[in-house]
This record gives structure tokens, sequence and C-alpha cells, in this order.
């Protein structure tokens, strides 16, 4: 259930990002808990190997849920870092924000 919550969280703010920038809202909400996933799996079957590469048969003895406690931080910070990096991109291709036009007419009067 916390998960399913979760989901919505990251789809919700992915959805508005897109919406705000005039992008497919439901494409980049999907990749957004794509990305979730991805780092869940990627970086945290990572720190999981290490640890298990240190600490010989410590996934044989932890329960899943805590393994999935110890990844959770991974999935989150692989959407936020795609976040901010969308958010950036955009920002700084917004046609919105390009003015050129008014400027050089305020330099010409």
């Amino acid at each position: 259930m916390l998960g399913l919550i979760l989901l919505y969280w990251i789809g919700k703010y992915f959805y508005k990002l897109a919406e705000e920038y005039n992008k497919s809202r439901w494409g980049y909400a999907i990749l957004g808990i794509v990305v979730y996933y991805i780092g869940l799996l990627v970086l945290g079957g990572i720190v999981v190997g290490i640890v298990e590469i240190i600490f010989e048969g410590f996934i044989d003895s932890v329960n899943d849920v805590l393994l999935s406690f110890i990844a959770l931080p991974f999935g989150i910070l692989s959407c936020y870092l795609l976040y901010k990096y969308l958010e950036k991109t955009w920002k700084n291709n917004d046609p919105r924000k390009n003015n050129m036009i008014d400027e050089i007419r305020k330099i010409e009067e």
C-alpha cells in the first residue's frame, strides 16, 4: 500500500512538470515511475551486492521488507535526479522565456 502511494506522488510530480512545459503528461508520469524502478533495481542491487560481498550470507538472513527499505532511497534519488534534469533542460529551452525580439526592440529605442 505504501508503495502505491509513493508511485502516485512520483507520477503526480512528473505529470505536473510535463504539463507546465507542454510535454506529454502521461508519458512523463510513466517515465518517472519506470525510472524509480530502474534506480531501485540497479542502484539498490549494487549496494546489496557490495554488502553481500563484504558480509557473506547477509542476504539470506535479511527480511525481504528490510531489503526493499534499503533500496528505497536509491529509487527516490534516481527520480529526483531525472526530475531536476528535465526541469533544468526544459527551463533553458522554454520558448516563453526567449524574449530576444523584445530585447532588440528595447536596444533600438
